[in-house]
C-alpha cells in the first residue's frame, strides 16, 4: 500500500526537480544567446573598425607614394602596430587576407603564408559579412567565434574588394561560463531539494499523523470502545481540525446511539416483563383456582390490556423496522391528497381516548379540501403518533387545539396542548430514537419513545419539516406539506 508520506514527497521532489531542469535549460539558452550576441556584435564591430582602417590605408596618399619605395616598409610598420594595438584592446585574433585568402597579417605569427578557407572567402565576398564558430579548416587548434567583413576600396564610382577581415574570440570564455552556471544551480538545486524533502517530510507527517490517529480511533469504536475520542487536533483552523471535529461528532453520534439502544433494551426488556408477568400469573392463577371464579372475568380484562399493550409495542417495532428499510432503499412515494380528510379521520379514530380523557378539541381548519403532496398513508401515521401524543399528556379538562394554515407554498399543521413544560434542553432529544423524557416516564405508560422518531423520519423522506415549542405548559408541534 502507498502511504500518503511517500506519494506526497515524491511529488514534491519531482516537482522541485521539474522546475530546476526547466529554469536552468530556459536559463542557459538565454545566456548562450545573449553571450553569442554580445560576441557577434563586438566582433562585427572590430571587424568594421579594422576594415574601415584598412581601406582607408590603401586609398591613402602616403600609401600610394610609398608603393615600390623604401618608405612602404615603414607604412606596413605603421599600419601594424595600429592593428596591433586594436588587437590588444579588443583582446581578440585579427586577420587579414587579400581577395584570395592569402593571411598578409595575423595576430598570430603561425598563420603567415596560411589561406582562409574558400567557403567563407566566398561568403564573405557574396553576402558581404560572415559570423559563426569554426577552426578554418584547422588553422587553429580549438573552435573560436569568427565574424568577417569584407576591405573595400571605392576607386571612382566604383567599388573594389581589396581582400576581408577575419575578428575571433575564444569560446573557452563561453564553456566557463557555463560551467559555472552549471555548477551554481546544481548545489542550488541539491540545498532546495534537501530542503523541500525536509519540509515534505514535516508537512506530510504533520497531515497523516491525524489520519493515523483517526483510524485506530475507528478501529477501536469496531470493537465497541466508544469513548475514544481525537482531541489533539480539535483547535487547528484547517481541514485536518474540521475533520477531528467531524470525527469527535460522529463519535460523540454513535456513542449517544449506544446508550440510547442500551436504554431501549431495558426499557423493552421491562415493557415485555411486566405484561408476561401479569398474563402468565393470571392465567396460572386461572388454571390452579387461585383466582375464584366470580373474579376470573376480571383477571381475564386484565390479560386482554396487557396483551394490547405487547401488541403496540411489537406494532411500534415493526414499523421502526419498515421506516428504516424505506430510508434506506428510497424515498417515500408522494401523490396528491386531501389533508383536511385525513386529519378529520384521525381525530375521529381518537375521538375515545380524547373524550376518556376529559380533553376538548379545538380545530381550525380550511373548510373545503386542502390538497398538498405526499404518501396519505403516512401523514395519517404522522398526525395519529402527534395527536396521541398530546391526548396522552395534555391536563385533563383542557383542550387540544388543531390548526391548518398555508404560507409560501405550505402547509403548516399546529397540534398544540396544555400540560407540563418540556425544559429546553430536552427539546432537540424529543425526536430520537428511544427518547423518553424523565417527567414523562410516569405518565406515558404505554410508550417506548419511537413515536416522534417515527414522525420524524416519515417527514424527513417526504423532505418536509417539524419543529416544536414549549412555553408556560403549552406544547405545539407543527409540521409541513407542500401544496398541490
Amino acid at each position: 500500500m502507498k502511504s500518503l508520506y511517500k506519494r506526497q514527497l515524491i511529488m514534491m521532489v519531482g516537482i522541485v526537480a521539474l522546475s530546476f531542469t526547466l529554469l536552468s535549460t530556459a536559463f542557459m539558452l538565454l545566456s548562450y544567446r545573449y553571450i553569442i550576441s554580445e560576441t557577434r556584435d563586438r566582433l562585427e564591430r572590430n571587424a568594421g573598425y579594422i576594415a574601415s582602417f584598412t581601406s582607408e590605408y590603401f586609398t591613402s596618399d602616403y600609401y600610394l607614394k610609398t608603393q615600390g619605395t623604401i618608405l612602404e616598409e615603414a607604412g606596413e610598420d605603421f599600419y601594424r602596430a595600429n592593428v596591433e594595438t586594436l588587437t590588444a584592446m579588443s583582446d581578440s585574433s585579427i586577420i587579414v587576407a587579400d581577395s584570395t585568402g592569402e593571411i598578409i597579417y595575423a595576430s598570430e605569427s603561425e598563420l603567415y603564408t596560411k589561406k582562409i578557407p574558400q567557403n567563407v572567402v566566398d561568403q564573405i565576398q557574396e553576402r558581404g559579412s560572415y559570423t559563426g564558430i569554426t577552426n578554418l579548416n584547422g588553422l587553429y587548434s580549438t573552435g573560436r567565434y569568427f565574424a568577417g567583413l569584407p576591405i573595400n576600396v571605392r576607386i571612382g564610382d566604383f567599388e573594389v574588394s581589396q581582400g576581408l577581415v577575419l575578428v575571433s574570440g575564444d569560446t573557452s570564455g563561453l564553456s566557463e561560463m557555463w560551467r559555472a552556471t552549471a555548477t551554481i544551480f546544481f548545489f542550488a538545486a541539491v540545498v532546495v531539494l534537501l530542503i523541500a524533502v525536509i519540509a515534505s517530510s514535516i508537512t506530510s507527517a504533520h497531515q497523516t499523523r491525524p489520519l493515523v490517529e483517526m483510524a485506530e480511533a475507528a478501529r477501536k469504536f469496531g470493537r465497541g470502545e466508544f469513548d475514544v475520542r481525537v482531541n489533539s487536533y480539535k483547535d487547528r483552523c484547517d481541514e485536518i481540525g474540521e475533520l477531528a471535529d467531524a470525527f469527535n461528532s460522529m463519535a460523540n453520534s454513535l456513542a449517544k446511539v449506544e446508550n440510547q439502544r442500551a436504554d431501549f433494551i431495558a426499557n423493552v426488556s421491562h415493557e415485555l416483563k411486566t405484561p408476561m408477568t401479569t398474563i402468565s400469573g393470571f392465567a396460572e392463577g386461572i388454571l390452579d383456582g387461585t383466582i375464584p371464579p366470580e373474579k376470573e372475568e376480571d383477571a381475564l380484562k386484565i390479560v386482554v390490556s396487557e396483551t394490547r399493550r405487547l401488541s403496540r409495542l411489537v406494532r411500534r417495532m415493526l414499523d421502526l423496522s419498515r421506516l428504516n428499510a424505506l430510508a434506506e432503499s428510497s424515498i417515500t412515494a408522494q401523490e396528491q391528497f386531501d389533508l383536511v380528510e385525513v386529519v378529520s379521520q384521525v381525530i375521529i379514530s381518537l375521538e375515545g381516548k380524547i373524550t376518556e380523557r376529559n380533553l376538548d378539541m379545538d380545530v381550525q381548519m380550511p373548510e373545503d379540501k386542502l390538497m398538498v403532496w405526499g404518501d396519505p398513508d403516512s401523514v395519517t401515521q404522522v398526525c395519529y403518533n402527534l395527536m396521541d401524543n398530546a391526548a396522552k399528556f395534555a391536563a385533563a379538562g383542557t383542550s387540544i387545539r388543531l390548526q391548518i394554515t398555508k404560507k409560501d407554498g405550505k402547509a403548516y399543521t399546529s397540534i398544540s396542548n396544555l400540560g407540563a413544560t418540556i425544559p429546553q434542553d430536552e427539546l432537540p432529544l424529543l425526536f430520537e430514537r428511544f427518547h423518553k423524557a424523565d417527567y414523562s416516564r410516569s405518565m406515558d405508560r404505554d410508550g417506548v419513545g419511537l413515536g416522534l422518531y417515527i414522525v420524524k423520519t416519515i417527514l424527513g423522506n417526504l423532505k418536509e419539516n417539524i419543529t416544536v415549542t414549549s412555553e408556560d405548559g403549552l406544547t405545539t408541534f407543527t409540521f409541513t406539506l407542500t401544496l398541490a
